[in-house]
């Protein structure tokens, strides 16, 4: 019903307009927070501000209304990065979010990002949004009614990173396959090896699919690891390293012989993949761009 959306908009609009705060919360710090609706009046809404790249939050007994503002504390070249000032952020709801519908508050206008749980509706799926210098983004919790409010949580972990790309994004259903699945170009390349959480060398043992994140998981040998921000590709030796790699199942990955060189983020704990050249085709690119004296950093290629 159209006109019931309009209205939730300008119900909300209105109390925060006239909001005044409640003491509900019982654990709060720069990155997370973890609180109860038991204690907050009916129709409030309480105002939560936190300021890492990542944390988490827990909303007990949910009742009334809580909105998040995230103001990360980003270095200043992962601030800027190559995407202009735009900030990415995802959300990752619990597997048992309940009692509460989660909202993206975008200049004044809500829209919805998780419904309220039914118990056997499939886990809700990560949400990915950005923010342009100047855009005013919060997150915005509703509580639904409900009898018994004893067994309702609403929880979910947040990230924050700048200059994050299309291609690294979670939530597949903004991103166009062209934009996704392209391969990088020479440029992009060199930047991901410098600016990604891990850097490796490797080969495709097999693909698998994860039909919940609608993702394709790439078990990857890995012969070398450059670097890793997280320990993601670990073994008993350097040959015998071995992790996973995430990418849009969309992008049809198959495997394959020959070795790439495979760069990307970790998001939530797990690595999602960003550019992935032959290795071959790197070293080409690598040797070509140093010798003008044009890479961004320096990679012990062989």
């Amino acid at each position: 019903m159209p006109g019931f959306g309009r209205w939730i908009n300008a119900t909300w609009i209105l109390l925060l307009g006239i909001f005044h705060s409640c003491f509900s919360s019982y654990s709060e710090d720069q990155c997370s927070w973890r609180g109860s609706g038991l204690s907050q009046q009916q129709g409030s809404v309480e105002q939560i501000s936190l300021h890492c790249s990542e944390g988490t939050l827990d909303w007990l007994y949910p009742k009334g209304a809580l909105r998040l503002t995230l103001t990360p504390r980003l270095a200043p070249v992962a601030a800027a990065g190559p995407g202009g000032g735009v900030i990415t952020a995802c959300v990752k709801p619990s597997e048992r979010f309940h009692g509460a519908q989660l909202y993206l508050e975008r200049d004044g206008l809500l829209e919805l990002l998780v419904g309220d749980r039914m118990e056997a509706s499939p886990p809700p799926r990560v949400r990915c949004f950005s923010r342009t210098p100047g855009q005013r983004l919060a997150l915005f919790l509703q509580a639904t009614p409900h009898q018994d409010i004893s067994r309702r949580t609403a929880s979910f972990r947040y990230e924050l990173r700048g200059g994050w790309t299309a291609r690294m994004a979670l939530d597949s259903n903004a991103i166009s396959r062209e934009d996704a699945c392209r391969p990088c170009n020479d440029t992009e390349i060199l930047m991901a090896v410098c600016t990604s959480d891990f850097v490796l060398r490797g080969n495709i043992r097999s693909v698998e699919e994860d039909e919940t994140l609608r993702a394709a998981v790439i078990k990857v040998s890995a012969t070398r690891v450059f670097r890793q921000k997280y320990t993601l590709f670990t073994g008993s030796s350097r040959l015998a390293s071995r992790g996973e790699v995430r990418t849009l199942l969309q992008c049809g990955v198959r495997p394959g012989p020959g070795s790439f060189l495979f760069t990307g983020r970790v998001h939530f704990g797990e690595a999602w993949l960003g550019c992935a050249p032959r290795y071959k085709d790197f070293q080409r690119t690598y040797s070509l761009a140093k010798a003008a004296q044009q890479i961004p950093c320096e990679l012990p290629v062989d």
